[in-house]
Formats: structure tokens, C-alpha cells, sequence
């Protein structure tokens, strides 16, 4: 007799659509990005691509990467996450929002480097600035850090132009800006030098990954969190915050690893790209991380004292495409050795994709923003839904 199918218990599998396509064959949700204001208002960014878009309403970018148009939206909540309300359309995708000051900003990409303002919550929003000419950028919602009365991002430059190469020559720039000033100016912000993964990180030695082959693509690194360190005995401490950490999504790596590095501000306020170390001193570019070989998010939660992970589960790397559809969350207290919590949410089938996700703190639950799919979805990668999950009382799934 056949034993019956165990269903492992979900965390948050139920879910608001935030926003769905409104075709799923020809126009694509990508890039959930969530910020949670002091007042307890939500401000989510997505953008959307396919051959659909140039037919949308609204501004479009028409430059950046693949044939197709892009367009942003930002939608807001008053009533923690359950029903939302569209406030602008933005010329630009890669975006992520943050609040600096008592502004909030959304900074992404097309092509150019490209921020907007809002002073009233996100009712309204400036006009879009770009800050760059001709250049190649990319991102996705990734982390921010507050640190010293400074915001900390990270954007990617693309060194040449776009091909398949492209993880390879892409350069973590990581960006400051005092949270006061004006941050849609350019001169308001500092940025580290650039340094691509095959200057820093292509060395076999710094832990030896044998690469899968057939991708498409060369090992390279993107998506890159910024993280800091918050505990005196962790060996990454820096009691003056001008040492940060670069999680990046390790691309065509073995599932589980991440690419790191370190950045470094001097006290004249240029920033130093370096590899990471161990406390032996090694240097290091990979280090085991849930999840690491597709996008995820880091959050450090202060009443914790934890860092959480929600990162793309892995189940059989040998059979083909990285699985898009199991979205878990883990915990570590020194980012190195993760538990995992719990599995937020599963799509019902492969193509039903859960991932590329944000999170916030609300309260004493986890507000978790993915990039999702539907039976109409085209497929795992171009998904045809934003969902947002709640995980109830997050921290209890401390073990």
C-alpha cells in the first residue's frame, strides 16, 4: 500500500496579489521591492517587462536590457498590506525603495543610473533623475544599510556592453549618501571603486567551486546585499561601521554558495572593494549560503539579533534549471551558519514561480514581497503576479 504524500507545513503559503498582469503571455512582474515607513505605510516597487509593455499607459524606459520596453509602479498601503492603491508609473526597473531623511527615494536603472523622490509618503513623486550617460547598469531590490547618518546601496555596473558574459564583468558599486541631503543630486553621493568578479573572485583557490556547465553563462556574481556587522565577538566587527559585507548571488555555482566581499570607507570617504577573510586571515569569495545561487534578500532584525535570509530552495540541481517555485527562510546570528526556519510558501507546480522576494518587520511578523506566478504565468522565470505573504510571529521560529 502506497504511503500518502506528506505536505510539508507552509509558513505564509496564502497570499494579497498586489498587482497582476494584465496579460500574463506578454507582460511580466519582476523586481518586488518593499519599504516600511515610521507611520506603519507600505511603499511597494515592482517593474514590468515583455513585448506587451511599449503598449502600456505611462513612461516607459526604452534602454536597458532585452529588446522589450520596461515600466515601473509603486503602490502603498494604509492598512498593512491588504489592499493597495497605485501612486506612479516610473521610466526605469532594478528598483529598490529606501527612506533617507524624512524623503523616500526609488533607485534603479535604464541602462542609466535613475532615482525619484517622494516628500509626502509616496503620494507623489519628483521627476526622474539619471546620474549616469550611456552606461550599463543592473540590480534588483536588494538590502540597505543605515549606518553614521548615511545610507549604504549597492547598484552593479556593467563593464562594456550587455552579453551573456555579463555576470563576469559586472562590478558591485556600492553608493553613500548622507540621509539628510538631497539624494536625487548626484554630487550628494559617493561611490567605491570598481572591480569586477574576474578581478576579484575568479580564482579557483578562494574555496575551489567545480562550475556547472551548459548555462550559458561564465561564473560571475549580481543581486548584491549589503550587510553589516552588529556583533562585538564577530571577527567582521567594526566598531566605527566603515566595514561592510557584499552577499551576491553566485551565478552558474553549485546550488547553496554565495559570492562575498568586503568594502571598506576611509575616513576621507572613498570606498575599497576587497575580498572577504577568514579568521585565519585567507582571503575567500564563496561562502555557504541557503539558496545563494539564485536572488535572495538579508534583513537584520535588531529585537532578534539575527539575520534573515529568504532565498530560492533547491531540491535537484542535477536535472535541470534552478527551481524558481520554493521560497524559504532561514536565520543565522553571524551569517555563516544558517537554520532554516521554515518554507514560506510553494508555487503548485515548477512554473509557478515564489522567489526574487523582500521582506520587511511588522510588528512581530515578517512582510514578505515575491516575484510570482499563476497557472497563466508564462513561465517560472516571467511570472504574472506580486504576492505578498505574512509570517506570523516570525520570531518564534527561533529554535
Amino acid at each position: 500500500m502506497r504511503s500518502p504524500v506528506r505536505r510539508v507545513p507552509l509558513l505564509a503559503d496564502d497570499y494579497i496579489t498586489v498587482f497582476r498582469s494584465p496579460d500574463p503571455r506578454r507582460v511580466y512582474a519582476y523586481t518586488p521591492g518593499l519599504l516600511r515607513l515610521p507611520s506603519g505605510r507600505l511603499i511597494a516597487t515592482l517593474d514590468l517587462g515583455g513585448p506587451g509593455v511599449i503598449e502600456l499607459p505611462g513612461p516607459k524606459a526604452l534602454r536597458g536590457e532585452g529588446p522589450h520596453a520596461w515600466q515601473g509602479r509603486i503602490l502603498i498601503s494604509d492598512d498593512d498590506g491588504l489592499s493597495w492603491r497605485e501612486t506612479a508609473k516610473f521610466p526605469f526597473f532594478h528598483a529598490r525603495p529606501f527612506l533617507a531623511g524624512s524623503s523616500v527615494y526609488v533607485l534603479g536603472h535604464a541602462g542609466d543610473l535613475t532615482i525619484i523622490r517622494s516628500d509626502d509618503e509616496g503620494e507623489t513623486w519628483s521627476a526622474p533623475v539619471q546620474f549616469t550617460r550611456n552606461e550599463w547598469w543592473h540590480q534588483s531590490a536588494c538590502s540597505v544599510v543605515h549606518a553614521r547618518g548615511h545610507v549604504y546601496l549597492v547598484m552593479e555596473k556593467l563593464i562594456g556592453p550587455p552579453n551573456r558574459t555579463k555576470c563576469a564583468t559586472l562590478s558591485p558599486v556600492v553608493m553613500a549618501g548622507r540621509e539628510e541631503a538631497d539624494l536625487t543630486d548626484r554630487a550628494q553621493w559617493r561611490f567605491s571603486e570598481e572591480k569586477m568578479y574576474v578581478e576579484l573572485a575568479a580564482g579557483a583557490s578562494l574555496i575551489g567551486v567545480p562550475f556547472r556547465s551548459g548555462s550559458g553563462f561564465t561564473p560571475g556574481w549580481l543581486e548584491a546585499n549589503l550587510v553589516a556587522v552588529y556583533d562585538p565577538a564577530h571577527p567582521w566587527y567594526d566598531p566605527e561601521f566603515r566595514t561592510f559585507y557584499l552577499f551576491m548571488r553566485a551565478a552558474n555555482a553549485p546550488p547553496n554558495l554565495a559570492c562575498i566581499a568586503r568594502v571598506q570607507e576611509h575616513p576621507d570617504g572613498t570606498m575599497r572593494l576587497t575580498h572577504a577573510t577568514m579568521p585565519t586571515g585567507s582571503p575567500i569569495a564563496y561562502i555557504p549560503c541557503p539558496g545563494g545561487h539564485m536572488k535572495f534578500y538579508i534583513l537584520y532584525d535588531p529585537l532578534s539579533r539575527l539575520y534573515w535570509l529568504l532565498s530560492s530552495q533547491s531540491t535537484d540541481s542535477f536535472s535541470g534549471p534552478f527551481e524558481r517555485h520554493r521560497l524559504a527562510l532561514h536565520y543565522s546570528k553571524n551569517l555563516v551558519d544558517w537554520q532554516m526556519a521554515g518554507m514560506v510558501a510553494m508555487g503548485p507546480s515548477p512554473g509557478q514561480a515564489r522567489h526574487y522576494a523582500s521582506m520587511v518587520v511588522s510588528g512581530d511578523d515578517l512582510l514578505i514581497l515575491s516575484r510570482s506566478g499563476t497557472a497563466a504565468a508564462k513561465s517560472a522565470h516571467d511570472g504574472d503576479i506580486i504576492s505578498l505573504h505574512r509570517v506570523e510571529r516570525f520570531r518564534e521560529l527561533v529554535y
